[in-house]
C-alpha cells in the first residue's frame, strides 16, 4: 500500500570506492525501490533528514570492510510512504503505517532468534543488517526499512533534532545505562563537546550523574558547562590528565567513564583515572574496531564467591591438582620459586618496554552534530 506516487529515480550519496579522504558520489538517477518489491516486514521511507556520524567516515575510507556500491548513512528521519504487500500496521505507541514519521537506526534488521538477540543485544547479531554499511542507508530520498526496527518520532520533536538521537543519542544513552553509575556518581565524558558527547552530558545530568567533561577549545567548554557539566578539563592544556580527573572526582577517581572519541589514548587514560570499582564504557570505536565488548575488572572474590567456589569443588565440578610437601621442604620450594620469579620478572620488564613503545606509536572541531536535510 502506498500514499503517493513513487518516482523511479532519486538523489543519493553513494560509496563506490573507499578512499582517504573519503568521497561519496552524488547520483541524481539512483533507482528508487518500488512498493511492489517490498517484503511483508518492510516499508519504504521518504527521508527528510539524516545525521552524519563518525562511523560513516570509517566506512567511506575503507577502515571497516564493506562491499560497495551502496548508499551511506544511518541516522535517518522521514515518512513511511509504502508498506510491503501483506504488512500489518502496528497499533498504539509502536504504530507504523503509511504517513508515520519514523527514525532509521544503525541496526536495520536482526534475526531476532539467536542467543544474542534473545538477550537484548540485537546490534551484535551475527545476521544483522546495518544501515549504510551492509544495506543502503539514509543519505538518499527513499530507502527500504524493516518495520520492526524503525522508531516512531514523537510529534513534539523536530526531524533535524531527532536524526542525531538515532545513533549518537541512542548510543550514549544505552552506554550510560550500562555504566553502573547511580545518582550522585561522577562520570567522565571524553569528547564531551562532540556529536555524542554533548548528548551524553545531558542524558547523564538527567540521570542524576555528575559530569566531568573532557575536550578542547573555548566553544566546547562553553557548551559543556551550559549543558550541565560540573567540571571541565582541556586535554591539550592539561599536563597530567589522569591526575586532573582524579582531583576533580573527590581525589579518588571517577565511578565511570563514557569514552566517545575513537581514540586508544582516551581508553588508556580512562583505565588510569577510574576508581577501584569503576566502569569503562566503550562508545567511540577505534579504527581497529570491536563490538559490544565489556571490560570488567575483578579483584579476588567476595564472600559469596568463596562459598560458591568451594561448593563447586566439593561437588566434583572442579578438581584441584596438588602435590604434597613437608614444612621442611619449604626453603627448597621457595628457592625454586625465586628462580622462576626472577625469570618472570625479566620477561615482565621486556613486556612493559614493549607496552611503552607501542603506546608511543599511537597518537585526535566540530561542536555538536552535523545533520543533512534532503
Amino acid at each position: 500500500m502506498s500514499s503517493e506516487s513513487i518516482p523511479q529515480t532519486q538523489r543519493a550519496a553513494v560509496l563506490t570506492t573507499p578512499s582517504s579522504p573519503p568521497h561519496l558520489h552524488i547520483q541524481t538517477d539512483y533507482p528508487v525501490p518500488q512498493p511492489d518489491t517490498l517484503l511483508p516486514n518492510q516499508c519504504l521511507v521518504r527521508i527528510s533528514h539524516s545525521g552524519i556520524c563518525h562511523s560513516d567516515i570509517h566506512i567511506a575510507t575503507g577502515e571497516w570492510t564493506s562491499l560497495p556500491p551502496f548508499v551511506v548513512g544511518h541516522e535517518g528521519v522521514g515518512y513511511v510512504v509504502a508498506l510491503g504487500r501483506g504488512a500489518h500496521e502496528g497499533i498504539g505507541m509502536s504504530a507504523i503505517k503509511v504517513g508515520s514519521r519514523v527514525g532509521i537506526k544503525w541496526l536495520a534488521d536482526a534475526c531476532g532468534r539467536c542467543e544474542v538477540c534473545r538477550n537484548g543485544f540485537e546490534p551484535a547479531c551475527l545476521e544483522r543488517r546495518i544501515s549504510g554499511h551492509t544495506v543502503n542507508g539514509t543519505f538518499c530520498e527513499y530507502m527500504v526499512a524493516w518495520m520492526d526496527h524503525v522508531v516512531p518520532i514523537p510529534d513534539a520533536m523536530k526531524s533535524q533534532d531527532a536524526a542525531p538521537i538515532l545513533c549518537a543519542g541512542l548510543t550514549v544513552y544505552g552506554g550510560l545505562k550500562h555504566s553502573n553509575a547511580t545518582v550522585g556518581n561522577w562520570i567522565v565524558i571524553p569528547g564531551a563537546g562532540g556529536g555524542l558527547g554533548h548528548l551524553a552530558i545531558q542524558y547523564a545530568v538527567a540521570m542524576g550523574l555528575r559530569v566531568v567533561a573532557i575536550d578542547s577549545g573555548a566553544d566546547k567548554k562553553k557548551l559543556c558547562l551550559a549543558l550541565g557539566a560540573e567540571k571541565w578539563i582541556d586535554f591539550i592544556e592539561s599536563t597530567d590528565l589522569v591526575k586532573d580527573v582524579v582531583a576533580a572526582c573527590d581525589g579518588i577517581g571517577a565511578h565511570a567513564a563514557l569514552v566517545t572519541p575513537p581514540s586508544l589514548n582516551a581508553y588508556t587514560d580512562a583505565l588510569m583515572y577510574l576508581r577501584p570499582v569503576g566502569t569503562l564504557v566503550a562508545i567511540g570505536i577505534p579504527a581497529e574496531g570491536w563490538s559490544s565488548l565489556r571490560l570488567v575488572g575483578s579483584l579476588v572474590g567476595n564472600q559469596q564467591d568463596a562459598f560458591e567456589a568451594l561448593d563447586l569443588v566439593a561437588r566434583g565440578k572442579v578438581k584441584v591438582h596438588s602435590h604434597l610437601r613437608k614444612l621442611e621442604d619449604v626453603n627448597e620450594c621457595v628457592f625454586a620459586f625465586s628462580i622462576l620469579l626472577t625469570n618472570l620478572n625479566a620477561h615482565a620488564s621486556i613486556y612493559h618496554l614493549m607496552i611503552r613503545v607501542f603506546k608511543e606509536m599511537v597518537e585526535g572541531t566540530l561542536v555538536g552534530r552535523a545533520v543533512i536535510q534532503l
